[in-house]
């Protein structure tokens, strides 16, 4: 089943991401582009991702309950899950890894907690953007210890991606696919190292503003349309070799 995909977009938790972007909104955007499949990854939390799920529900899209991770080096990571209740654990975890700097709406931006009907529930008041104390070098491990996935965001960016604040991606990371932007030159990527030959790699919007969602051009094949269908392809993957 050759299915369109999106797995990195925010929501109006993420203190940069616009107030437009309601769990409502994106979802029925993405519906509207043609997606078939997406993931809410919000800066180290979920918890707008319970909401989005009851809305791709409703209008026939899957919704993926993800995280964009920063760790303890400021790499970005995105973190996907195929059930809400794993999710929500990862996510308070995290959040009692991460210092307690409160959010400041004014300079960061808001951090809204919304339901399926763009009615506001809460606000997350730790800074989000923050990073944690998890270490890139055990990220896997935690994240799989909570039935999770997870492989290195935009790579090919200059801030906090894997090659930018380390400037490599070794076998130990234990990463089996990465994220690139569709501007991403891959041959010179694959040229500078070569681990990420042959791997899996995942084309994503990282979309904080509803006119940020791509249409649908980016394919994945499975076999059923399911967060479990894709956490399950991507533990089938090889980890990274050289």
């Amino acid at each position: 089943m050759k299915l369109y995909y999106d797995f990195h977009t925010h929501s109006c938790l993420s203190p940069c991401g616009d107030n437009d972007m309601t769990p409502y909104n994106l979802v029925n955007m993405a519906k509207l582009l043609g997606l078939d499949i997406i993931a809410l990854t919000d800066h180290n939390s979920c918890e707008n991702c319970a909401s989005a799920i009851k809305v791709g529900k409703e209008i026939g899209i899957t919704v993926i309950p993800g995280m964009e991770l920063c760790t303890s080096e400021e790499v970005h990571i995105v973190c996907l899950f195929d059930d809400i209740e794993n999710a929500m654990r990862f996510s308070d975890f995290v959040i009692s890894t991460m210092p307690p700097v409160k959010n400041r709406p004014d300079i960061f931006g808001e951090q809204l907690i919304m339901n399926e009907r763009d009615n506001i529930l809460g606000k997350q008041e730790k800074l989000l953007t923050l990073a944690s104390s998890i270490s890139i070098s055990g990220v896997c491990e935690t994240v799989h210890s909570y039935g999770g996935v997870c492989y290195p965001a935009h790579i090919d960016r200059s801030s906090y991606s894997v090659l930018s604040n380390l400037g490599m991606i070794t076998e130990d990371m234990k990463f089996s696919c990465v994220e690139m932007t569709a501007e991403a030159d891959r041959e010179a990527l694959i040229k500078a190292h070569p681990i990420l030959s042959g791997v899996q790699v995942f084309v994503d919007s990282d979309a904080h503003y509803l006119e940020n969602i791509k249409d649908a051009e980016n394919i994945i094949d499975l076999p059923e349309n399911s967060a479990k269908a894709v956490i399950d392809y991507i533990k089938s993957l090889p980890e990274m070799h050289i």
